[in-house]
């Protein structure tokens, strides 16, 4: 079973860009690799991001993570069995990805994906490149990815039914769009139906919320480096903004994204993906829109819409009930929900 989205790869001809807008945009911290290829670390793991000019320009290579070489041995058996074409990689390849050893085949769409085992630990602690608090990865991955596919029951049935991904939510109007987890994580890929293949955004999740803020000024210093304003998502309940890297894609810089229990979790069918605020500018970068998809929506059209905040121990402080109103309306919640 598909553990993680462990690491992601993509090929470009601007490495040395990449070089600058992951450190001191992104935070994270260069690995020596040499030649064309540059690596970058997102916590104890020796690689997360790679940057290759020996990769098609626009080819991205999804490197999804499994427990062992027994649970990597029966993916394979899997898919061979599913008429899925499966190539065992060299030891050479496994080294440059920094895994033990690694399979790579194609989805439906084209799409290369590595399934991999034994992801190396680096000697030396994380140093990101400018100072943030963080990222949110280790057991959870890099963070997600949005792919756009022309045929998406194909993929679905693909990711769903032989690859093990858990629907968390999904919308069939104005589009078809499914969001999936492999861990808590509420979602490690979101596939969405559109004309021919693209990656639009990868998700990088900060454990500081002013680090997000910050980045948001520092994106906001770079002529044209925001694609979308800062905002946050309704499904995943992520606050954070987008960012135009030197490749084809998109970066979300986001917090406090939601995550989901499989004992407890029911997917759920969305009828609008128009954030509670913000974000303004996402549904442009989303390219053409179906003929009968309505406009997008208006700001703050609507009832207003808001969830908890989430946060993680040492994390928050409490503050003290100062507003009557408040309270009681918090305790009427916590008395009726008895």
């Amino acid at each position: 079973m598909i553990q993680a989205l462990g690491y992601l790869g993509f090929g470009t001809t601007k490495p040395d860009d990449w070089g600058q807008f992951a450190t001191n945009r992104l935070g994270m911290q260069a690995v020596d690799r040499g030649g064309g290829m540059r690596a970058f670390r997102m916590d104890d793991r020796k690689q997360r991001l790679i940057a290759d000019t020996a990769i098609p320009d626009g080819e991205k290579v999804f490197g999804w993570e499994v427990a062992d070489a027994a649970a990597l041995d029966a993916l394979a058996a899997r898919l061979d069995a599913g008429g899925v074409a499966v190539r065992r990689e060299t030891a050479a390849m496994a080294d440059q990805r920094a895994a033990t050893a690694l399979i790579s085949f194609l989805d439906p769409a084209g799409n290369r994906l590595e399934a991999f085992h034994g992801g190396q630990i680096a000697a030396d602690p994380f140093r990101p490149g400018r100072d943030i608090a963080g990222f949110r990865a280790g057991p959870l991955g890099v963070g997600h990815a949005l792919i756009v596919v022309p045929d998406i029951e194909a993929s679905l049935t693909f990711y769903r039914d032989l690859l093990g991904f858990r629907i968390s939510d999904f919308i069939r109007h104005p589009f078809s769009a499914y969001f999936m987890h492999v861990n808590g994580r509420h979602h490690s890929l979101a596939i969405v139906e559109g004309p021919g293949r693209a990656m639009h955004h990868l998700m990088v999740e900060l454990f500081s919320f002013d680090d997000v803020g910050i980045g948001y000024d520092l994106a906001q210093s770079d002529p044209d480096r925001v694609a979308v304003k800062l905002g946050r998502h309704p499904n995943d309940l992520m606050t954070s903004f987008y960012m135009h890297s030197p490749s084809d894609f998109l970066v979300e810089y986001g917090w406090g994204g939601r995550e989901v229990d499989d004992a407890t979790w029911k997917p759920i069918e969305m009828t609008d993906v128009g954030s509670f605020w913000g974000h303004q500018g996402l549904f442009q970068t989303l390219g053409d829109a179906p003929p009968d998809a309505p406009p997008p929506p208006a700001p703050h059209s609507g009832p207003a819409q808001r969830a908890p905040l989430l946060v993680i121990d040492g994390n928050y402080e409490r503050m003290n009930g100062v507003c009557p109103w408040w309270d009681a309306a918090t305790q009427g919640s916590a008395s009726g929900a008895k």
